[in-house]
């Protein structure tokens, strides 16, 4: 497995909470994570795009727009579709 370096979140600069906290309101509440529970996820995905902050925002904040209630599809449909995906590409989580 490879070893990525992350800033946990309470190294971080403004641009990286910035850019945190912007792309994880856009996110399902159920997929909430409090500010102060953030340095217990450093392994996260988003994690892994700590060290450029842009790219975080824009890759993660995709998933969050792609989410958004106020689209045609129900948040099950949503969830149907993303299983449905990971299941055909043998995704393991």
């Amino acid at each position: 497995m490879a070893w990525i370096k992350t800033i946990p979140w309470s190294a971080a600069n403004k641009q990286l909470r910035d850019a945190i906290k912007k792309q994880k309101k856009l996110y399902p509440t159920e997929y909430g994570i409090p500010d102060h529970a953030l340095d217990q996820i450093n392994e996260s995905i988003v994690n892994s795009h700590s060290l450029i902050p842009d790219a975080l925002y824009h890759a993660f904040a995709n998933f969050g727009v792609l989410m958004s209630p106020k689209l045609p599809l129900t948040r099950k449909q949503h969830e149907m579709i993303s299983t449905v995906v990971s299941a055909t590409n043998q995704c393991k989580y």
